[in-house]
């Protein structure tokens, strides 16, 4: 199995490793480059929690506090190594979505402990500071990084899906599902697709390629990183 991977250039990679275990071949044409904001320091501690909604989130903002104390909860297990990789040690993943971060966040904390951090990109999937506004909580937002969409289809991309090289692409967000929907409409490859499996993070994702062809579109039970691999690895093993 070859697949096309479709995240920013540092996930695509260390995702690729993760599926070269069980023996799948990938090529790598982001669809999205990670620009950090540049952004002061942040007093991380003046927040009783400070929340990530992804492992690009994890990492800048570890280069915007030197603090590693502060209480984090991430919203995947993926999230959560890149912020024990980045140093901080009190980290509880909600191993889910923004919904299951939000019931961690309510399970755990308090609203009169004190404001919440949550750290993203400047474009975000989903309603986090809506879902604790509504539990008492007063949420703070730090666009820590922008994702920039390519306006072009990589080479990569392009002359795979030209060449019949690749057997199904993978997609961990709405915003790249659909930014690939429209670069490979507008380079004449939409049916290029047809014949591939999309692998897809979560349902909102499959949804947002919904109006190409493929020959099947995947989701794993539960929207985390590992979930898909191991989606990718078992269907790697069918006959």
């Amino acid at each position: 199995m070859n697949l096309l991977l479709t995240r920013p250039l540092e996930d695509s990679r260390r995702f690729a490793r993760r599926l070269s275990a069980c023996g799948v071949a990938t090529e790598i044409a982001p669809l999205l480059a990670i620009r950090r904001t540049g952004r002061g320091e942040v007093a991380a501690g003046r927040f009783q929690a400070v929340l990530l909604t992804s492992a690009n989130g994890a990492r800048a903002f570890a280069e915007a506090t030197e603090e590693r104390a502060c209480p984090v909860l991430a919203v995947g297990d993926a999230t959560a190594r890149a912020a024990r990789g980045a140093g901080f040690a009190d980290v509880a993943s909600a191993s889910g979505d923004v919904g299951a971060l939000a019931a961690l966040a309510r399970a755990s904390l308090k609203p009169e402990g004190g404001p919440l951090l949550h750290v993203a990109g400047s474009v975000v999937a989903g309603d986090l500071g809506r879902l604790l506004g509504e539990a008492g909580f007063t949420v703070e937002r730090l666009a820590a990084y922008r994702a920039e969409a390519a306006t072009a289809l990589p080479a990569v991309a392009a002359d795979g899906l030209r060449a019949g090289r690749f057997d199904g692409a993978v997609f961990f967000s709405p915003r790249t599902a659909a930014t690939f929907a429209r670069l490979s409409a507008g380079t004449g490859l939409a049916s290029s697709t047809a014949g591939l499996e999309a692998f897809c993070l979560s349902q909102p994702v499959a949804d947002a390629l919904a109006a190409a062809d493929w020959r099947a579109r995947r989701v794993p039970p539960r929207p985390e990183s590992e979930a898909l691999a191991r989606l990718i690895c078992d269907s790697a093993e069918r006959p």
